[in-house]
């Protein structure tokens, strides 16, 4: 493992510089408004994977649905996922609401704020478990995600691949080192504010930096070349076919998602994986698959959703049901058009409703 010298920075210093430059330069964020940790538990779980721009509107919309930790937990699932469609990453939404449940239960509705307690909870990683302790509860406790690991990369000069568990738990105990006991909330913030608004992935911004005098990868013109990351494995492209059928009364048929894996407990409507064009085939593998028999109209469309790991490539048919034979798929659902926007559905099916 690479040695980091920490001795070569001026902790106290740091934190000051870093501390000063977010409270002059911070984004006024709605979750930023108070420090209630079920606000702020739930703004970290969406900016998961997904930019602060994109979650604003979500987090809004949330809080208006479920303003409590017991409003969150007596709500339905489908009405949660629904208020999540277009989010991604749904088992977010599940674990959360999970947990949820857990806390209006055990601990009387009251986030915990003891560590061990907090990171049981379903979906609450070493990350966010960090995050709420430290903003919500001014606990000294390290909050690493991809933001804080790339600036402490360049300020410390680390130069290992920071995909890497082992890496990753190194960046803890870097933090737990760095962190301010005085202000622990805004020097987590502002590690990850600096990542986000100046430390960025590519062309960091080093003369704007509130920290350039500390950061060592600055001082040796390594900035550009750090972190190091592997190279992610190249998505898996899976092709398929989806059907936009419809029954003698004018109803759409639709699928609810098993409870486990990609997209759990969302709708969609049905498909068939395609390992060619051939729309008979196609047919033939539904027919047995659905029990239903069908006929396959025009093509209307095609659309690619794209995963972390796969690639979805849909191919859009419109279809007619013949005769409905069996019961052998009990998640097959018959919805109006109308009714259609109730459902929670993943985005690539929300994008085949234009053409219905």
């Amino acid at each position: 493992m690479q040695e980091i010298a920490l001795q070569n920075i001026d902790i106290h210093t740091f934190q000051q510089d870093l501390i000063d430059w977010y409270q002059a330069n911070k984004r006024d964020l709605p979750w930023r408004k108070d420090q209630d940790p079920y606000k702020i538990w739930v703004s970290e779980v969406m900016l998961q994977q997904t930019k602060v721009d994109t979650v604003i509107p979500y987090f809004n919309r949330f809080m208006v649905n479920y303003p409590t930790l017991k409003d969150l937990a007596e709500a339905d699932q489908q009405d949660v996922l629904k208020a999540w469609e277009g989010l991604g990453y749904y088992s977010r939404a599940r674990n959360l609401q999970t947990a949820v449940r857990e806390v209006v239960a055990i601990y009387n509705g009251e986030v915990p704020n003891d560590p061990k307690v907090l990171g049981s909870l379903k979906g609450v990683g070493p990350y966010t478990k960090g995050a709420i302790l430290s903003i919500a509860f001014d606990q000294p406790e390290p909050a690493v995600d991809g933001n804080v690991m790339r600036v402490l990369s360049r300020v410390l000069k680390i130069e290992e691949d920071i995909t890497q568990q082992r890496v990753k738990k190194q960046f803890e105990n870097h933090v737990r080192q760095l962190i301010s006991r005085e202000d622990p909330s805004s020097f987590n913030q502002g590690i990850m504010e600096l990542g986000a608004l100046i430390c960025t992935p590519k062309s960091p911004m080093c003369m704007f930096c509130p920290v350039q005098k500390h950061c060592q990868a600055f001082a040796e013109g390594m900035e550009e070349e750090l972190p190091i990351k592997k190279k992610a494995k190249r998505q898996k492209r899976i092709p398929y076919i989806a059907l936009l059928i419809k029954n003698s009364d004018n109803q759409f048929v639709i699928e609810k998602r098993p409870d486990q894996g990609l997209l759990a407990n969302l709708w969609q409507f049905p498909m068939v994986q395609s390992k060619n064009t051939n729309i008979e085939e196609a047919k033939k593998q539904f027919e047995e698959e659905y029990g239903i028999t069908i006929e396959i109209g025009e093509k209307k469309g095609t659309l690619k959703h794209v995963f972390s790991h796969l690639i979805w490539e849909l191919e859009i048919y419109e279809a007619e049901m013949i005769q409905h034979q069996s019961t052998k798929n009990k998640h097959l659902h018959f919805a109006e058009k109308r009714e259609l926007r109730s459902y929670p559905f993943p985005v690539s099916h929300v994008n085949m409703m234009k053409y219905i």
